[in-house]
Protein backbone atom coordinates (compact mmCIF):
# COMPACT_ATOMS: atom_id res chain seq x y z
CA UNK A 1 0.00 0.00 0.00
CA UNK A 2 1.44 3.39 -0.93
CA UNK A 3 2.36 5.90 1.76
CA UNK A 4 2.67 9.01 -0.40
CA UNK A 5 -0.49 11.07 -0.82
CA UNK A 6 -0.27 11.31 -4.61
CA UNK A 7 0.35 7.56 -4.89
CA UNK A 8 -2.71 6.87 -2.72
CA UNK A 9 -4.79 9.10 -4.98
CA UNK A 10 -3.39 7.39 -8.06
CA UNK A 11 -4.45 3.97 -6.71
CA UNK A 12 -7.99 5.28 -6.14
CA UNK A 13 -8.28 6.83 -9.60
CA UNK A 14 -6.81 3.73 -11.26
CA UNK A 15 -9.42 1.57 -9.54
CA UNK A 16 -12.24 3.90 -10.63
CA UNK A 17 -11.02 3.91 -14.23
CA UNK A 18 -10.58 0.12 -14.23
CA UNK A 19 -14.16 -0.38 -13.08
CA UNK A 20 -15.49 2.10 -15.64
CA UNK A 21 -13.48 0.54 -18.47
CA UNK A 22 -14.66 -2.95 -17.51
CA UNK A 23 -18.28 -1.76 -17.56
CA UNK A 24 -17.92 -0.09 -20.95
CA UNK A 25 -16.07 -3.07 -22.42
CA UNK A 26 -18.83 -5.38 -21.19
CA UNK A 27 -21.53 -3.17 -22.74
CA UNK A 28 -19.56 -3.14 -25.99
CA UNK A 29 -19.28 -6.93 -26.08
CA UNK A 30 -22.98 -7.26 -25.32
CA UNK A 31 -23.91 -4.89 -28.16
CA UNK A 32 -21.74 -6.81 -30.63
CA UNK A 33 -23.26 -10.11 -29.46
CA UNK A 34 -26.80 -8.74 -29.81
CA UNK A 35 -25.99 -7.59 -33.34
CA UNK A 36 -24.51 -11.00 -34.19
CA UNK A 37 -27.62 -12.80 -32.90
CA UNK A 38 -29.93 -10.37 -34.73
CA UNK A 39 -28.03 -10.95 -37.97
CA UNK A 40 -28.28 -14.71 -37.45
CA UNK A 41 -32.07 -14.27 -37.26
CA UNK A 42 -34.35 -13.53 -40.19
CA UNK A 43 -35.56 -9.94 -39.58
CA UNK A 44 -33.39 -7.56 -41.62
CA UNK A 45 -34.69 -4.35 -39.98
CA UNK A 46 -33.89 -5.56 -36.46
CA UNK A 47 -30.45 -6.64 -37.64
CA UNK A 48 -29.80 -3.22 -39.20
CA UNK A 49 -30.72 -1.36 -36.02
CA UNK A 50 -28.58 -3.73 -33.94
CA UNK A 51 -25.65 -3.18 -36.31
CA UNK A 52 -26.02 0.61 -36.06
CA UNK A 53 -26.04 0.38 -32.25
CA UNK A 54 -22.99 -1.90 -32.21
CA UNK A 55 -21.14 0.42 -34.61
CA UNK A 56 -21.81 3.40 -32.36
CA UNK A 57 -20.53 1.51 -29.32
CA UNK A 58 -17.42 0.39 -31.21
CA UNK A 59 -16.67 3.94 -32.37
CA UNK A 60 -17.16 5.27 -28.84
CA UNK A 61 -14.83 2.60 -27.46
CA UNK A 62 -12.14 3.66 -29.93
CA UNK A 63 -12.36 7.32 -28.89
CA UNK A 64 -12.13 6.31 -25.22
CA UNK A 65 -9.11 4.10 -25.91
CA UNK A 66 -10.78 0.83 -24.91
CA UNK A 67 -9.95 -0.95 -28.16
CA UNK A 68 -7.72 -0.26 -31.12
CA UNK A 69 -9.28 1.45 -34.12
CA UNK A 70 -8.35 -1.39 -36.47
CA UNK A 71 -10.00 -3.92 -34.15
CA UNK A 72 -13.20 -1.86 -34.19
CA UNK A 73 -13.05 -1.51 -37.97
CA UNK A 74 -12.55 -5.26 -38.33
CA UNK A 75 -15.55 -6.06 -36.10
CA UNK A 76 -17.77 -3.54 -37.91
CA UNK A 77 -16.69 -4.89 -41.27
CA UNK A 78 -17.44 -8.49 -40.33
CA UNK A 79 -20.87 -7.59 -38.96
CA UNK A 80 -21.69 -5.52 -42.06
CA UNK A 81 -20.58 -8.38 -44.30
CA UNK A 82 -22.94 -10.78 -42.50
CA UNK A 83 -25.78 -8.27 -42.71
CA UNK A 84 -25.22 -7.78 -46.45
CA UNK A 85 -25.36 -11.55 -46.95
CA UNK A 86 -28.63 -11.65 -44.98
CA UNK A 87 -30.07 -8.77 -47.02
CA UNK A 88 -29.13 -10.43 -50.30
CA UNK A 89 -30.69 -13.67 -49.15
CA UNK A 90 -33.99 -12.01 -48.16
Amino acid sequence: MPNIKSAIKRVKTNEKRRALNASQRSALRSAVKVADVAIAGTDVEVAKSALINASKKLDKAVTKGLIHKNAAARKKSRLAKKLNALSAQA
